[in-house]
């Protein structure tokens, strides 16, 4: 159970001159006293108790402070930086910031980090850090650059985990999240990609994290509304890697997603997060607290004169700017039970007083008597216990993992799924995947209703699978239709047979345009050649001899006639393609998979005609455009080869040619392929003239 107290009014007067509300709220040396940064040039230091301001320092009149002002706990003085560069320490005794310690650095600072502890840490803009001691002896030393170009920090924390320093921040680069942790005991740099999980890409307008014993959680709240968490192993087993990791949603429209501004969210406890902003598109901004384990709503407070999307906490005070002026909460955030989730827990008490649970033993009680040799009893019995239950020895993780599938949810199969692949690999690691596959798919079989397809597709993304290791894999998802599977499947496993690569093809040339519009496709070997071209450009097109074939030209006599009578449905034919791009995505998967001509060509002739027609039209459209350039390839990223595109055009043939031929739509994509194999064998007898008189 949560409760959010009556809020007070920190500042007298409005916060700062900036449309963003103050810069940040750190806490003071004295655990009753913060700093409160505002976005123009003050610095301001409260005692929230007493509510009154302690202490008031500015810049000069032309400067402004750029990141939030933080105490240095080891010597009690204050930090800020002014101008990016310029960095200030000064104490309570001083009175003009213009006259206190100056240090003029040689790159722009993002943030300064002070906990209790250990020294402050300064976080540049491109990513390196530097302890304040060392840059306070050399302020001019070179600063480099960790972050890639065009890449932005986006948020940073700082805390400790087994008594080390820990920093962590978000960078954003096109759309794309990364996660950097920065371990100060060992000098290493992780960096993780963020993979959203959403269909759709979505901006996240908040971070918030918290350590457990073998994880940082980082939970995010997106502007689809939703939070979604990610777990950070603290011991990674490739620390120098880039390594990726999925996102899980943990809380659904907690905020509206229309509403993009005034969103923030913050880690209470373990079980409670805040959430500032508003519920509904038309509703006004509030304050709420929810339940994580049991997704539930456990308060709200209502902000009728708005907010910046700025939350902090410390101890068990909420700080938000309410309007103009920024206002504290107190909260209560109680132990975590369904009761208290579901907001029925009775309270016989007073308001004032607390509850105190009282927990019976029932296996060591007998009847009501409750004595002092019961009680002896009982504490022998708990001590036995607590030693059988020491000597046991550990489950493995595999196995504990194993037997949640067998029983559990999706969703915490989902989580300790994540759980488990962001600890440390054994030798056997491929092994283990393969028997959690197996699991998975064996209550696949036994419940039809059960299908975790993000289990799934975190499986394949580890690159160790392989379809010997779980042949059903492909064929539950040929039962479900399930195309980013086996698109993924194709693209991963070394050794699918032929004949369901075979079957993979039916089910894309076969499979709805409705059902694959919904349908969440990987669209990097087709995003750079699928844009719609222009009717302009593609009469323009038709004037250049692509590799010394022009489909227009008329090389074949008996065809001329029949050539000339459609010209301009011959251009449209040559320069668009057939395909919707997320089929057309699908069948790249199917031309660069692995195979053996003579295991695939009898399944290839099972194949419809129309469908072995439309697949030609998408091969010959690709041929043109690799044609289009010197190089003769397709630009994106894994694109089919010419070479790829080329092999299926005979397959297909060899396959076909005889029901194909008799098809009237298939007429003019054969006389365009006569055309062209008729111009290759001209142009190499061309090249052999020119090399005889060499």
């Amino acid at each position: 159970m949560a409760d959010l107290e009556e809020g007070f009014t920190l500042t007298a007067v409005p916060l700062g001159s900036g449309p963003d509300g103050p810069l940040g709220v750190e806490q003071s040396d004295k655990t009753d006293q913060f700093l409160v940064t505002d976005s123009g040039r003050t610095v301001i230091l409260y005692k929230v108790s007493d509510q009154k301001p302690l202490g008031s320092w500015s810049v000069k009149q032309g400067q402004i402070i750029t990141c939030p002002a933080v105490c240095n706990f080891q010597t009690g003085e204050y930090i800020v930086v002014h101008d990016n560069k310029v960095l200030r320490i000064w104490n309570n005794e001083d009175v003009n910031l213009d006259k206190v310690f100056k240090a003029t650095l040689s790159a722009e600072v993002y943030r300064i980090h002070s906990i209790q502890g250990t020294e402050p840490l300064v976080l540049f803009k491109e990513g390196a850090v530097r302890g304040l001691e060392a840059l306070l002896a050399e302020p001019q030393q070179k600063i480099e650059t960790v972050i890639s170009d065009e890449e932005v920090i986006k948020w940073t924390k700082f805390f400790m985990v087994f008594r080390h320093p820990v920093l962590i921040f978000i960078t954003e680069k096109h759309g794309n999240y990364f996660a950097y942790v920065q371990k100060f005991n060992s000098r290493i740099l992780s960096k993780y990609t963020l993979l959203l999980g959403q269909e759709e890409k979505c901006v996240i307008q908040s971070f918030s994290t918290s350590v457990g014993r073998k994880f940082i959680s980082l939970m995010s709240l997106s502007s689809d509304g939703c939070v979604y968490e990610t777990l950070i192993p603290i011991h990674p087993s490739e620390p120098e890697k880039n390594q990726r990791l999925v996102q899980s949603q943990l809380l659904k429209s907690v905020v509206s997603g229309s509403a993009r501004s005034g969103a923030a969210l913050s880690i209470l406890d373990q079980d409670h997060v805040a959430v500032l902003g508003a519920p509904r598109p038309a509703s006004k901004e509030c304050l709420s607290v929810w339940n994580t384990k049991f997704q539930t709503l456990q308060t709200s407070k209502e902000l009728p004169q708005g907010t910046s999307g700025q939350l902090w906490y410390y101890g068990e005070n909420l700080f938000m700017l309410h309007g103009k002026f920024l206002t504290v909460i107190p909260y209560k955030c109680e132990v975590s039970s369904l009761a208290g989730a579901l907001g029925k827990l009775k309270h016989s008490q007073d308001p004032g007083t607390h509850v105190t649970p009282h927990f019976v033993n029932w296996e060591t009680s007998q009847g009501c008597e409750l004595g002092s040799q019961n009680s002896e009893q009982s504490k022998r019995i708990l001590r036995r216990r607590k030693i059988q239950v020491s000597v046991q020895p550990e489950v493995p993780a595999s196995t504990q993992l194993l037997a949640t599938i067998q029983k559990d949810s999706e969703k915490h199969i989902e989580v300790e799924l994540r759980k488990f692949l962001a600890t440390k690999r054994t030798p056997d690691f491929h092994t283990i995947i393969g028997d959690v596959v197996i699991g998975l798919l064996g209550r696949c079989k036994a419940e039809p209703s059960f299908y975790p397809r993000n289990c799934l597709m975190q499986l394949v993304q580890t690159h160790v699978l392989s379809y010997s290791l779980c042949p059903g894999l492909m064929e539950v998802a040929l039962e479900k239709t399930d195309v980013q599977i086996l698109q993924l499947c194709l693209q991963q496993l070394p050794d699918v047979p032929e004949s369901v690569t075979c079957a993979c093809l039916k089910l894309f040339l076969s499979i709805g345009d409705d059902t694959l519009q919904d349908a969440d496709i990987n669209m990097e070997s087709v995003s750079d050649y699928m844009d719609p071209v222009q009717d302009g450009e593609m009469e323009e097109q038709t004037t250049f001899l692509q590799n010394g074939f022009n489909p227009e030209e008329d090389n074949c006599d008996s065809c001329a006639q029949k050539l000339k009578e459609k010209p301009q449905a011959a251009a449209d034919e040559s320069t668009s393609c057939p395909l919707t791009p997320k089929r057309a995505a699908l069948l790249n998967a199917i031309l660069r998979s692995a195979y053996s001509e003579t295991f695939l060509l009898p399944h290839l002739k099972d194949i419809p005609a129309q469908h072995s027609t439309l697949f030609l039209q998408y091969l010959y459209f690709l041929y043109l455009k690799c044609s289009e350039n010197a190089t003769m390839t397709l630009p994106g990223t894994h694109p089919p080869t010419l070479n790829q595109i080329m092999d299926w055009i005979c397959l297909l043939l060899d396959a076909n040619f005889t029901v194909v031929v008799m098809i009237p739509e298939a007429k003019r994509l054969l006389l365009s392929l006569y055309k062209f194999v008729k111009s290759q064998i001209s142009i190499c007898s061309e090249l052999n003239k020119i090399e005889l008189f060499r």
